[in-house]
């Protein structure tokens, strides 16, 4: 669970924005995004040769 201390004097958006940086570097949203479903690990092997193939075309070429 994420604490953010509110500072004496510091507005209540600034300390939600310190909130939501915390939560996207720790990747929590990420992570329950992925436990939505389960994927099977060969489909989760399939998909990121998929990506990295697209990367490839995409940016490798250069």
């Amino acid at each position: 669970m994420l604490i953010i201390n509110v500072r004496e004097g510091e507005n209540i958006d600034r300390a939600l924005k310190r909130y939501k940086r915390k939560s996207i570097n720790t990747r929590v949203i990420r992570e329950l995004r992925n436990r939505r479903e389960f994927t099977k690990p060969s489909v989760k092997r399939r998909k990121e040769k998929l990506k990295a193939a697209y990367r490839l075309d995409k940016y490798g070429e250069r």
